[in-house]
């Protein structure tokens, strides 16, 4: 069957850019970041391609369940931070797991696809194969840090390629497929007795076009387009199941601290022309409540399961609301403020048109004080489809739960929260909490002592029932709910549209994200960050992976009055580098092909 004109179109390209078939071992070095012989060219029979993110290295992700989908388009964008954005900086591959000076030492262990490791293990041990790592990562931003990964596991490849600013010849690339098919071109050129090559890519989308790349190689090799420079090769493209995996949310609100830091300092230099809007960090807060731990959670799901159906429910039973909106101070203040504990005894379960159930729980000792949205102190269990949260407050009906079943837990005063970034000088309005009914803000009762919610005990402070605590960083874990499994949402589920997101498909269509190794950074990264301990979680579990002893998963004030962060890493080699391609879409923002 013909192929398509524009992909015809696109690999005559590269037969323009074959050098007339003049390709030797010497000019395929050029294209290596590794200074070492390559292979003789009547000893290679077989070629072997591996791709770096989430192919061969499992690359952290934004974390979805941190940012806004219109953020997430943000960080992936080239054109909203004067310094690139997430897949441009290397600080943020040197930030996983906890930073490269840990992480080199153990091989970044747990962070690798072992299966494709295994494969790189064999095409090292097959002499008459050629072992190739490629990736569309800046040469001049992330050799160093690649060269280290790589090596730390004993990875032995004989060519390693990344994206140059300009290639050996003078070429200069649109995208990284661009770059990849250049490349392509010109090792199979060059090993020229080679009978086969096998690709190894995580995208879709690549997985796609080098398949049609290499059809499209063979037709001229067969002298149907033009005289062939070699003769055909056997191709096979191997698609990759990416896993998603995420930073320690500290480390990863800290490094886009740092890209923003650095951004605001090259705009209020004005060195640099457009996206001259200074940005900053704030925080949408859905909700303050007396927080549970996880273990909390599991045992009152477990006492109360006999009393909820089986199916279409959305389980919650981890907080107790206290403001359906960030908490007034005088509130706050007398709840014992943010990180204060607080132990509660379950009473009774009800429920509220068979749509919501809930748990009705009492302060240990009853005598303290506490402030709660509902007049009857609750743990939301499970909502229906549809259901809103808000309607707990009509459950009446309680049954007891008997007494040698019940159980006394420990609360955190915390807050349900998700990031954004904006302009500095836009509105900061507040959201909606998830709680508040629709149409009602009650503004103006958060001041009325006299309310249904109750306010017990005599006139102890906070200090009577309340341990409170100061904020400040948790400890850097890998694994738990920092990385969860396969994040389904890590990619996919997002398409920001905002005023700053722009629309986009991710890799294989499939969310907001650009490629973690499509464009290189364009700037250098300044020393800046901040210390952001971070409830993300939907069931407040994900931070539950904190040392003991350190701060609970709270979100404290963001900019303005950031506390300095110290990334676990060395950060003299990753500052920034490599070229980026541009380009403009229909609708002005960036056109997603040329970072693909």
């Amino acid at each position: 069957m013909p192929r398509p004109k524009h992909q015809l179109k696109m690999a005559s390209k590269y037969v323009a850019n074959g050098l007339n078939g003049q390709h030797t071992v010497t000019s395929l070095n050029r294209w290596s970041i590794l200074n070492k012989q390559l292979p003789a060219v009547d000893k290679i029979n077989t070629i072997h391609v591996y791709d770096f993110d989430n192919t061969l290295f499992q690359t952290p992700l934004p974390n979805p369940k941190l940012w806004n989908g219109t953020t997430l388009g943000q960080l992936g964008s080239p054109d909203i931070f004067v310094n690139g954005g997430w897949w441009h900086d290397s600080r943020i591959l040197a930030a996983t797991g906890e930073g490269v000076e840990r992480e080199e030492a153990r091989a970044w262990d747990g962070w690798w696809n072992e299966k494709i490791v295994e494969l790189v293990r064999l095409s090292m041990k097959q002499k008459d194969a050629l072992c190739v790592l490629l990736t569309g990562r800046s040469e001049r931003g992330f050799s160093d840090l690649i060269k280290r990964i790589v090596t730390s596991k004993k990875l032995d490849f004989d060519l390693i390629g990344l994206k140059p600013e300009v290639g050996p010849n003078n070429e200069r690339f649109r995208s990284t497929l661009n770059f990849k098919q250049a490349f392509l071109e010109c090792m199979m050129g060059t090993y020229k007795h080679a009978q086969e090559i096998r690709i190894y890519e995580d995208r879709p989308k690549h997985v796609t076009s080098f398949k049609d790349f290499l059809a499209d190689y063979n037709e001229r090799q067969q002298g149907l387009r033009g005289p062939p420079t070699r003769g055909p090769i056997t191709a096979e493209v191997i698609p990759v199941a990416e896993i998603a995996t995420n930073l320690d949310p500290v480390v990863e609100v800290a490094e886009v601290q740092h890209l923003i830091n650095s951004h605001n300092v090259i705009v209020a230099q004005k060195s640099h022309k457009g996206r001259n809007e200074r940005l900053v960090i704030r925080k949408t807060v859905f909700f303050t409540s007396y927080m549970m731990e996880p273990e909390d959670t599991k045992r009152l799901l477990a006492l109360t399961a006999s009393s909820l159906p089986d199916a279409d429910l959305k389980y919650h039973a981890n907080t107790i609301i206290i403001t359906p909106r960030p908490c007034p101070k005088h509130i706050l203040d007398k709840v014992g403020g943010m990180n204060a504990k607080m132990k509660w005894e379950v009473l009774a379960i009800g429920s509220y048109d068979n749509s919501i159930w809930a748990v009705s729980v009492r302060p240990v000792p009853p005598t303290a004080k506490y402030h709660t949205e509902q007049s009857t102190p609750m743990v939301l269990l499970a909502t229906r489809r549809g259901a809103r949260p808000a309607d707990s407050g009509k459950i009446h009906n309680w049954q007891p739960i008997p007494p040698d079943q019940t159980f006394i837990f420990e609360t955190t005063v915390g807050e349900k929260v998700m990031l954004r970034i904006e302009p500095e000088d836009s509105l900061d309005h507040e959201n909606e909490g998830l709680f508040t009914p629709k149409g009602k803000r009650k503004h103006g009762a958060d001041n009325d002592d006299s309310r249904s919610r109750q306010f017990s005990g005599n006139n102890n402070n906070a200090r009577g029932f309340h341990t409170s605590s100061h904020s400040g960083r948790g400890g850097n874990q890998r694994g738990g709910g920092f990385r969860g499994g396969n994040n389904a949402a890590g990619r996919g589920g997002y398409r920001p549209n905002g005023p700053r997101g722009g629309k986009g498909s991710g890799r294989g269509g499939r969310g907001g994200y650009r490629s973690l190794d499509d464009v290189g950074t364009r700037e250098h990264q300044g020393s800046y960050g901040a210390s952001v301990p971070v409830s993300y979680d939907d069931n407040f579990s994900a931070m539950s992976q904190f040392h003991p002893g350190a701060p609970p998963p709270l979100m404290p004030g963001l900019p303005p009055g950031l506390p300095q962060y110290t990334p676990p890493f060395q950060q003299q080699h990753w500052q920034g580098g490599g070229g980026g391609g541009g380009g403009s879409g229909p609708g002005g923002g960036p056109d997603l092909q040329n970072f693909y």
